[in-house]
């Protein structure tokens, strides 16, 4: 059995899995451990990259449909609504806060990636993010969010996905990041 270590320590590279909520981080390189991003919780064992429970205490596992414990981000309508201010033109976009400042990228490719690689279309430098974590793929049936074999998993509306149709207004977490996917529509010409 594996015995703790606490935040605040150096690791090395590894994952570590928070023992009060189970989230699990990954480093990339020999850091020290920090607080767990999910709960602020201190205490960590060493967790398996193979490991197929990922996520699974953040999740309600009681029930069918399992979702995020966490709450959806208490200002997401002003976020969603500052971000639509921001859109000159129609199309599909991506809105979230990095740095304390909103960002609003444009899904204007067939694929767009997401992860911790340099190659990421839209790149988080961060433990909780993989380097392959999710793609978005814009196809005539709608704009579809795929997971890429993601450590921590994809998550729209708080629901685990493998791969989703998304809507105007669908939150996505990826990692510790909350993304919101916008869908503008051109504005009516007054015409009937």
């Amino acid at each position: 059995m594996s015995s703790a270590v606490t935040s605040n320590t150096f690791v090395g590279a590894g994952s570590f899995r928070c023992q009060d909520c189970g989230y699990t981080l990954t480093l990339s390189s020999s850091d020290a451990l920090t607080a767990c991003p999910s709960c602020g919780g201190t205490e960590f064992v060493r967790a398996s990259l193979f490991n197929t429970e990922r996520m699974s205490a953040r999740v309600d596992a009681e029930h069918p449909d399992a979702k995020l414990v966490e709450p959806v981000a208490s200002d997401r309508k002003a976020q969603m609504a500052r971000a639509r201010e921001q859109v000159e033109q129609p199309g599909e976009y991506l809105c979230f806060e990095e740095g304390g400042e909103l960002r609003t990228i444009a899904l204007s490719r067939e694929w767009t990636r997401i992860g911790r690689s340099m190659a990421a279309d839209v790149r988080f430098d961060d433990p909780t993010v993989s380097r392959r974590h999710a793609l978005i793929v814009r196809q005539p049936d709608g704009v579809r969010l795929l997971d890429d074999r993601s450590l921590n998993g994809v998550f729209v509306n708080g629901a685990r996905v493998d791969g989703q149709v998304l809507k105007d207004g669908d939150e996505i977490i990826v990692g510790r990041y909350r993304l919101c996917f916008l869908s503008v529509r051109p504005e009516p010409d007054g015409q009937g």
